[in-house]
C-alpha cells in the first residue's frame, strides 16, 4: 500500500528535511522541527504524489487517501489532547499548501478549519473568550468561502465596513462578541446567496473542501505566473498540510511573527523579524496592522515608537533566540521562520531557507564560510547565478539632487524610477509598451505577481518587512519600499497623494529601496562597485571553474564594461554594427550599389580606415586577452535606404539616381533573409569584403601590437558555414590577407580563424570542417531558429502557448534547448574533437549567459562560453557551481 499522508508532532515525525520531494518543502521541514525537539503544533503532510494523481485521475484521489487521513487526525487528537469536531474541547486545523520550492502566497490556505455553530460553542469555552471565537469564526467563513466556493471576498468586507461605520468604529479590534456574532450570521446569508445553498457546518466537509482548494490552487494563475517566473517545473505538484490550530489572538499573552536568523535585506548577522500581540498571522503578513520589531536594536533602526518582544515578552524572547540558533546551525543557512504564542508557550509554525537580496546572499555565503559553518564550495554553490544581476546595475548618485517626498520601510534595496502605475495589468500592460513603471498599491496581494515582476519598484502605504511586497521583492530583486504610510493611495482616481503633492498615474517617481526615501521625479545613478563579498565570492568562483568566460562586445565601452566584469577575452565581436554608424553607412550602401568588383572596392577602401581603428580601439582595451571578430554576417538589404530622404543621399553620392537605388534595394531584398544570401555566402560571393575586413584586423593587430608591446590574439570568425570548402575558400582569403599584411609591416602576430557553427548540417559534418578550422564557436541563437524552424523575432506570440502547454519547458531562445539543439552541439564537439583534438570550442548565442546552459556546456567540455557584459559575472558563478556539481 502507498503511504499519502505522514505524521508529525510531539518530538516526532514520519519524514525528514531530506524528503522535500515527498512532503514538500513546508512538511519536509515541520517533520524537521520535530525531530529537533522543536515545539511543533502536531499535523500531517499529504505527499505531492497526492497532487499528481490528482491532475492525472479528473481531480480524485486514491481509494485509501480518506483512511490515511482519518487515521493521522486521530493521532493529531491525542497529541493536542482535543477532538475534531467536539463541542466541548474542538480541535481546529489549519490546512496549507507546500512546494518543493518556496511560492509565498501563490497557492491558497485556511485557517481556523473546524469551526461551525456548535464547536465555536467550544472554542469560546476553552479560551474564555467569546469576542475572540466569533472573530476566529467570522475569519474563518470568509476565507473558506472565498479559497474553497469562490465567492469573492469584497461581499464579506463591505458587511465589515457597514457594521464598523454603524457602530462608529475605526478598527476591527473594536467589534465586541456581539458584533462579530452578528457579522458571522450576515456572512452565512452571503453564502446562501450566492451558491444557493447554506455554509457547510460538518468539519469532515470542510476539510475535504479545503484539501480540494489547496490542490486545485497549483493551477491558478497566479502560482502558474510564479512558477513561469521561477522556472519551476509544473509537474512538481504540491503537498498539502494539515496542522492544528495555535492562536495568537487569544487575548495579550499570545502574540504571532515572521523573523529571519539574519537580515535578509543586507545579510547582516542579526535576529531580525516582526511580530503582533493578540493577533493571526495573516495581519503580519497582509500588513492589516503595523507590525512591531522583535528586537530593540530593530525598534531602534526602523525609528519605531512601539515596543520591541525583547521588551514585552524578553522570555519569550531567548526561547524564539535559542530557536533560531537551533535551526540555524542545523540547515546551516538564514532561516525564514514563522511563530505563534499561544498562552505564553512558543510554538514554531514554519521555518525555511530564507529568500534574501543577493548582497545579502553574498555576505551570508561569505561570512557563514568565515564562521566556518558552510565551506567556501558550499558558499559558491549557495548563491543563485541569476540573482547577480540585481549588483551589476547603477545605484542612486548619493551627490544628486533628491527631492525627497516621505520615508517608508527599507524593504527590498535597489533604485528604481518609473511612471506611477496602480494596478498590476496596467503595469504589465505599459511595460509592454516599453515602460519603466513603478507599482504603487496600499498593499500587495499574490494577484499582483505579474505586475509585480515587471515592475521596476513597488512601493506600498501599509504592511512591514515581512509584508507580502517585501518579501517577494526581495526574492525578485525588485526594489522595494514599504508601509509609507504618509501616502494616499488612490486607485480609482489613480492618484498618489502626499500632504498638498498630488501625483496622477504616469507620473515619475524614484525609489531607494536601502533607505526607504521616496523621490518625485528621475534620480541619476552611478555605477556599481563590485568589491566585498561580491569580490571573494567571484575569486573563490573563479578558483573552482574550468571553463573560460569571455563576453560578447564590439565597442570599446563594451569591452571596458567586459573586462570589468572579468570577461576573459571576446568570444562574440559583430562587425556588421560597425557599419550602422551615419559616415560608415553612405560608404557601404555605395559597396552594395556598386555594379562591379572595381566599384565595391572603391567604396571598401573608404571603410577600410574606420574597420582598422574599431579593431585597434579593441584590442587596445582587451590588451592580449583572444578577441573573436566575426566576419560580416547579415544579408546586404539590412544596410539599404529606406526613407525617401536616405534614397536620395545614397543616389547622389553613388552618382545614381534615385530609381536605380529603389530598383537595386527591391532586387536584394529576400522572402526569407534568415536562409538567404548572408553570412559565408556573401565572402564567396563577393571575397573582397572579407579581405577588407581581413586586412583592417591584421592591420590594427600589427599596430597595436608595434605601440604597446603586447600582441593581441585575433581570432577570425566565418559566419555561417555549411560545408567545408565554403570554410576552405574563406580561409585562403584570410590567410593570403594576414600573410601581405605581415610582409608590408615587416612583424607577424599569432591568429586563428575557426567558424561558427549555427547550421545543424556544420554540426553534423564538424568533423570534415575541423580538418582546417582552428576553433569553432556555437552561435545557438541561429542553430535554435534553424533546428526548431521558429523565428526568433516572431515566436514570441505563441511560445508562450508552448510553455503553458508543456510543449516547452522554458523559451528556447533563452535556455538551450539541450534534446534537440544540445545534441546537435554535442555531437559538432564530438566530431570536431575526432579530427582535431586540440580545437578550441565555445559558445556565443544567448545562451553563453543562462546557468542552465552553461551546465550543460560544462557537461560536454566547452573551452569557454561568451555572453553580453553584464552577464559575465553571472557565467563565471555558473561555470563555477557547473563545475562543482560535475566534479570537475
Amino acid at each position: 500500500m502507498t503511504k499519502w499522508v505522514y505524521g508529525f508532532g510531539n518530538g516526532m515525525a514520519e519524514g525528514r528535511a531530506d524528503m522535500k520531494n515527498l512532503l514538500g518543502g513546508k512538511g519536509a521541514n515541520l517533520a524537521e522541527m520535530s525531530n529537533l525537539g522543536i515545539n511543533v503544533p502536531a499535523g500531517f503532510t499529504i505527499t505531492t504524489e497526492v497532487c499528481t494523481w490528482y491532475y492525472e485521475n479528473g481531480r480524485s484521489y486514491p481509494d485509501d487517501l480518506k483512511g490515511q487521513v482519518l487515521a493521522a487526525l486521530a493521532e493529531v487528537e491525542a497529541l493536542m489532547n482535543m477532538t475534531f469536531g467536539d463541542g466541548q474541547n474542538p480541535l481546529l486545523v489549519s490546512v496549507r499548501s507546500g512546494a518543493r520550492a518556496s511560492m509565498p502566497g501563490m497557492m491558497d490556505t485556511v485557517l481556523n478549519l473546524g469551526l461551525n455553530d456548535t464547536t465555536v460553542q467550544g472554542l469560546m469555552e476553552r479560551s474564555g473568550d467569546a469576542r475572540f471565537a466569533y472573530d476566529s469564526y467570522r475569519r474563518f467563513i470568509q476565507m473558506y468561502s472565498n479559497v474553497v466556493l469562490g465567492i469573492e471576498s469584497w461581499n464579506f468586507e463591505e458587511i465589515l465596513d457597514e457594521v464598523k461605520d454603524d457602530r462608529g468604529y475605526s478598527l476591527d479590534t473594536e467589534l465586541t462578541a456581539e458584533d462579530w456574532k452578528g457579522v458571522v450570521a450576515r456572512y452565512k446569508e452571503v453564502v446562501i446567496r450566492e451558491q444557493g445553498k447554506p455554509f457547510p457546518e460538518d468539519p469532515h466537509e470542510q476539510l475535504w473542501g479545503a484539501i480540494g482548494a489547496v490542490f486545485g490552487s497549483w493551477m491558478n494563475q497566479r502560482a502558474i505566473t510564479y512558477r513561469r517566473l521561477n522556472n519551476i517545473p509544473a509537474d512538481w505538484g504540491t503537498a498539502v498540510n494539515v496542522q492544528a490550530m495555535v492562536f495568537g489572538n487569544m487575548g495579550d499573552d499570545c502574540a504571532t511573527g515572521v523573523c529571519f536568523s539574519r537580515d535578509p535585506s543586507t545579510g547582516e548577522n542579526v535576529f531580525y523579524g516582526e511580530y503582533l500581540v493578540n493577533a493571526q498571522g495573516e495581519d503580519v503578513v497582509a500588513g492589516i496592522r503595523t507590525p512591531q520589531q522583535i528586537t530593540i536594536a530593530g525598534k531602534e533602526k526602523n525609528h519605531s515608537t512601539l515596543p520591541a518582544m525583547e521588551e514585552v515578552m524578553p522570555a519569550l524572547y531567548q526561547d524564539l533566540v535559542r530557536v533560531r540558533d537551533i535551526l540555524e546551525n542545523h540547515y546551516r543557512d538564514m532561516q525564514d521562520m514563522e511563530f505563534t504564542i499561544q498562552g505564553g508557550k512558543l510554538w514554531m509554525l514554519q521555518t525555511r531557507n530564507g529568500k534574501r537580496t543577493t548582497a545579502a546572499a553574498l555576505r551570508i555565503a561569505v561570512e557563514m564560510a568565515g564562521e566556518g559553518l558552510i565551506t567556501r564550495d558550499e558558499a559558491v554553490m549557495r548563491v543563485e547565478p541569476e540573482s547577480l544581476d540585481q549588483l551589476l546595475h547603477p545605484s542612486l548618485d548619493p551627490a544628486a539632487e533628491r527631492i525627497v517626498l516621505s520615508r517608508g520601510l527599507p524593504a527590498s534595496p535597489g533604485a528604481a524610477s518609473g511612471r506611477i502605475v496602480f494596478t498590476a495589468g496596467v503595469a504589465e500592460d505599459w511595460a509592454r509598451n516599453g515602460e519603466k513603471v513603478i507599482l504603487c498599491r496600499t498593499e500587495t496581494s499574490p494577484e499582483d505577481i505579474g505586475g509585480m515582476h515587471v515592475a521596476q519598484g513597488i512601493l506600498t502605504t501599509r504592511g512591514g518587512m515581512t509584508s507580502h511586497a517585501a518579501v517577494v521583492a526581495r526574492g525578485m530583486g525588485t526594489p522595494c519600499v514599504a508601509g509609507a504610510g504618509e501616502f494616499q493611495v488612490d486607485e480609482h482616481a489613480k492618484t498618489l497623494k502626499i500632504r498638498d503633492v498630488v501625483l496622477h498615474e504616469g507620473d515619475i517617481i524614484t525609489l531607494d529601496g536601502a533607505t526607504g526615501q521616496v523621490m518625485q521625479g528621475s534620480v541619476p545613478t552611478i555605477q556599481p562597485e563590485l568589491t566585498g563579498d561580491f569580490a571573494t565570492l567571484m575569486g573563490w568562483a573563479d578558483e573552482r571553474r574550468t571553463m573560460m568566460v569571455r563576453a560578447n562586445a564590439e565597442t570599446p565601452d563594451d569591452a571596458s564594461a567586459a573586462r570589468r566584469f572579468g570577461a576573459q577575452g571576446i568570444g562574440l565581436c559583430r562587425t556588421e554594427h560597425m557599419f550602422f554608424d551615419p559616415r560608415r553607412i553612405i560608404a557601404m550602401r555605395r559597396m552594395i550599389l556598386a555594379d562591379d568588383e572595381a566599384g565595391r572596392r572603391e567604396a571598401l577602401d573608404s571603410l577600410l580606415p574606420y574597420q582598422r581603428k574599431d579593431f585597434i580601439d579593441l584590442f587596445t582595451v582587451m590588451h592580449g586577452l583572444p578577441v573573436t571578430i566575426r566576419l560580416l554576417d547579415p544579408p546586404l538589404h539590412e544596410f539599404l535606404p529606406h526613407t525617401e530622404g536616405e534614397i536620395a543621399e545614397v543616389a547622389q553620392v553613388a552618382g545614381v539616381s534615385g530609381k536605380d537605388v529603389r530598383e537595386r534595394t527591391q532586387k536584394l531584398v529576400e522572402s526569407n533573409p534568415m536562409l538567404g544570401h548572408r553570412g559565408c555566402r556573401l565572402g564567396v560571393s563577393y571575397p573582397e569584403i572579407y579581405e577588407m575586413q581581413a586586412r583592417a584586423i591584421f592591420e590594427a593587430a600589427v599596430e597595436v601590437a608595434r605601440e604597446t608591446g603586447v600582441a593581441p590574439l585575433p581570432e577570425v570568425m566565418i559566419p555561417l558555414v555549411s560545408t567545408p570548402r565554403e570554410f576552405e575558400l574563406m580561409k585562403d582569403v584570410v590567410d593570403r590577407t594576414a600573410k601581405a599584411v605581415f610582409e608590408e609591416a615587416g612583424l607577424a602576430v599569432e591568429y586563428m580563424v575557426g567558424t561558427m557553427i549555427e547550421l545543424p548540417r556544420a554540426a553534423l559534418r564538424a568533423g570534415d570542417i575541423a580538418a582546417s578550422a582552428a576553433f569553432f564557436s556555437f552561435g545557438t541563437n541561429d542553430l535554435t531558429q534553424t533546428t526548431l524552424g521558429l523565428s526568433r523575432d516572431d515566436a514570441g506570440s505563441f511560445l508562450q502557448t508552448y510553455q503553458d502547454k508543456g510543449i516547452f519547458a522554458r523559451d528556447p531562445f533563452a535556455s538551450l534547448d539541450v534534446d534537440g539543439v544540445g545534441e546537435l552541439v554535442q555531437i559538432g564537439v564530438e566530431r570536431g574533437r575526432a579530427t582535431r583534438p586540440d580545437i578550441k570550442l565555445g559558445i556565443c548565442g544567448e545562451h553563453g549567459g543562462d546557468p542552465a546552459s552553461i551546465r550543460f556546456c560544462q557537461k560536454i567540455g566547452l573551452s569557454y562560453v561568451s555572453c553580453s557584459p553584464y552577464r559575465v559575472p553571472i557565467a563565471r558563478l555558473a561555470a563555477a557551481q557547473a563545475a562543482l556539481q560535475s566534479g570537475a
